[in-house]
């Protein structure tokens, strides 16, 4: 099957595309010396997994169901952060995680003697390694529903918080201040961690530096990020470094393919309406925001033909905009919206019942597969 023969709309994966991230993800693991592992907040098209065992099987979970992904689909360690953890939830998250990071010291001290229960218990699997988030209270992002450095911040223990005494029994630290930011984001941020929590790393086996790593977007200076990984390796050989990416993964691995449906025109506004949803289907565009490139597209100040983008749903700002073409759009043509993958299909949803994009996966040779096709059941069983 080739792409253009898939019924809009639809989601793409490409699977050279995604290849070539993980093995550029797999380059700074090697020279660096650390462990990155994947991030399911980013990412949890499993469908795709049997290409990204072959580079990388462990993995970063938030909730029962992503842990329960990584058992079932990838295999490896499971680091476990949660920012409250529930006698209702505790015990599996023992069970299927070989590191389990704790947002509070209270969270600990509430579950740290049933994790030792565990450990010393003889029908124990393998060692949980208990960990505390801690927050260096340096932000390096600008969005700010993305900025756990915010002041009043719900992430994270603070040096003023802790004290002089890190909690017995806590074997690593863990720390999440970026977002899709560079190695030089990251120099500022260690650099404040180390001068706040610097006199705790002898007595700790770990450190994860959490997400946001973007380093397979274009630009990313990778040589730079590789330095500071081994300079800080040099400095406490003793530690194992995790880094958790969700976005690097999976940046530019994939496309939202849809189709002008109708063009309407509204006091010299135009927009193309297409047959998906910026709220249902790509809800992180208006989230964050950001506009995404379409294919083809030109600037709009330039251009002699502009249009804002319209989704299929009833809410009214379900729309972006402006975007420039060469020539009038036309119904029936597709559009191609670019680089919807990570954070993408993990926070769609089925409002007002639209139809849901299908999954595809182009495979390196062109072919293309289906993942998964939605229909009626599908909206249906998410309702009561």
């Amino acid at each position: 099957m080739k792409i253009n023969e898939i019924p809009t709309p639809f989601y793409v994966v490409y699977e050279d595309k995604l290849r070539h991230n993980l093995s550029l993800i797999n380059r700074v693991e090697r020279e660096a010396g650390v462990n990155i592992i994947m991030a399911f907040k980013a990412n949890a098209l499993w469908k795709t997994f049997g290409i990204i065992k072959e580079y990388n099987r462990d993995s970063t979970a938030s909730s029962l169901n992503e842990l329960k992904l990584a058992i079932d689909e990838l295999g490896g360690e499971v680091h476990s952060y949660c920012p409250a953890y529930t006698d209702a939830t505790i015990e599996e998250y023992i069970n299927g995680s070989t590191h389990i990071t704790f947002n509070s010291v209270g969270q600990y001290l509430r579950f740290k003697d049933r994790i030792n229960a565990y450990n010393s218990s003889p029908e124990a699997t393998h060692h949980v390694s208990p960990g505390l988030r801690v927050n260096p209270q340096c932000s390096v992002i600008e969005t700010d529903i993305y900025n756990p450095a915010l002041p009043g911040s719900r992430f994270g223990v603070t040096r003023q918080q802790l004290g002089d005494f890190l909690p017995e029994g806590i074997e690593g630290l863990h720390f999440h201040q970026l977002c899709e930011s560079t190695s030089y984001d990251l120099a500022k941020v260690l650099e404040a961690f180390e001068n706040q929590f610097g006199c705790f790393l002898d007595k700790v086996k770990w450190v994860n530096m959490g997400g946001g790593h973007l380093m397979t977007r274009e630009g990313y200076d990778i040589e730079h990020l590789i330095k500071l990984l081994k300079d800080f390796k040099q400095r406490y050989p003793w530690l194992e470094v995790i880094l958790e990416p969700g976005s690097a993964f999976t940046w530019r691995t994939g496309d939202l393919i849809t189709e002008v449906v109708d063009i309407v025109d509204n006091q010299g506004v135009k927009t193309a309406i297409i047959d998906a949803s910026f709220a249902c289907h790509m809800p992180d565009t208006l989230e964050m925001p950001y506009k995404p490139i379409v294919t083809g597209s030109i600037d709009p100040e330039a251009a002699p033909c502009k249009y804002r983008l319209g989704g299929n749903s009833c809410l009214s700002g379900d729309y972006m905009g402006d975007w420039g073409f060469d020539k009038p759009l036309e119904v029936g043509q597709r559009l191609t919206l670019e680089d919807m993958n990570h954070y993408t299909t993990v926070k769609t949803t089925m409002f007002n019942g639209i139809q849901h994009p299908s999954i595809v996966l182009r495979k390196s040779d062109g072919e293309c597969s289906y993942l998964r096709q939605f229909d009626y059941n599908d909206y249906k069983n998410r309702m009561s």
